[in-house]
């Protein structure tokens, strides 16, 4: 075991990718990316169009979100998250990722400031005296 943190939230994509970007993207919940389970992947939209030729199955992904991973260490994760940032050029990236150690104070998240991935700490104030 090791210390672990909890990883909320995604990276909205606008565009969203296509399945061109996706299908050979080491983010891609499909094999073969898919069976490395790296700590982010795309969350895909799947919808089916019909068209004069029949129905046509159209694959999207509107996110970046994290893997379902038991005990995660986030020791990379903003490497990570730059590494997608670098990997779809031509996108927009909004949105962020909030993280929660297992110490009371670790407290942190990762925000995409003009193409960087950015680690963010909260500051603590504590009030004047006597004031509530």
């Amino acid at each position: 075991m090791g210390y672990t943190t909890r990883v909320t939230g995604e990276f909205t994509i606008t565009p969203p990718l296509t399945w061109n970007e996706i299908k050979g993207s080491p983010f891609s919940p499909y094999p073969p990316a898919g069976d490395d389970r790296i700590e982010l992947v795309l969350r895909v939209d799947e919808k089916t169009i019909e068209t004069e030729d029949g129905p046509l199955h159209r694959r999207t992904a509107s996110a970046l979100v994290m893997s379902e991973i038991d005990e995660y260490r986030a020791h990379g994760l903003l490497e990570v998250v730059q590494r997608a940032v670098d990997s779809f050029p031509g996108h927009q990236w909004s949105g962020r990722l909030d993280c929660e150690g297992e110490e009371t104070a670790d407290l942190w998240r990762v925000v995409i400031r003009d193409g960087r991935a950015v680690k963010v700490t909260p500051r603590i104030v504590w009030p004047e005296d006597g004031a509530e």
